[in-house]
């Protein structure tokens, strides 16, 4: 994936396409006209533009992701934390949680996550 980013609207494209693929090319753009309200045209010319940056492809008018979502989310992530907080996890998490509480569940899960990462 080209620069590893989708921008706001290629995100929701792909997340339709996540959702339902394989689907023909037809089916997309019903879906899109749908769920998004986009026309037609939108989503040929969106679906030209994530195949060109390595995202998809639509073989005999079968639309299939290249990239998946957690691999666009982890991407993504990345980027938030390396530019707006200089590569530091710890000031990501610190901003994140200002202000907010988190439930047990919540706390167990992220427990186990570190230690997961701490095995390694």
């Amino acid at each position: 994936m080209e620069q590893g980013r989708l921008s706001r609207s290629d995100y929701r494209f792909m997340s339709v396409v996540w959702e339902n693929e394989p689907l023909s090319s037809g089916q997309l753009a019903k879906l899109c006209y749908d769920e998004l309200g986009w026309k037609k045209s939108t989503t040929y010319t969106m679906l030209k533009k994530l195949a060109e940056k390595g995202c998809l492809k639509n073989e005999n008018s079968v639309v299939s992701s290249l990239v998946s979502k957690d691999e666009a989310q982890r991407l993504e992530s990345e980027y938030v934390v390396d530019n707006t907080f200089a590569g530091s996890l710890p000031a990501f998490v610190a901003a994140f949680m200002n202000g907010r509480t988190l439930s047990g569940s919540e706390v167990e899960e992220l427990r186990r996550l570190i230690e997961r990462e701490d095995e390694k």
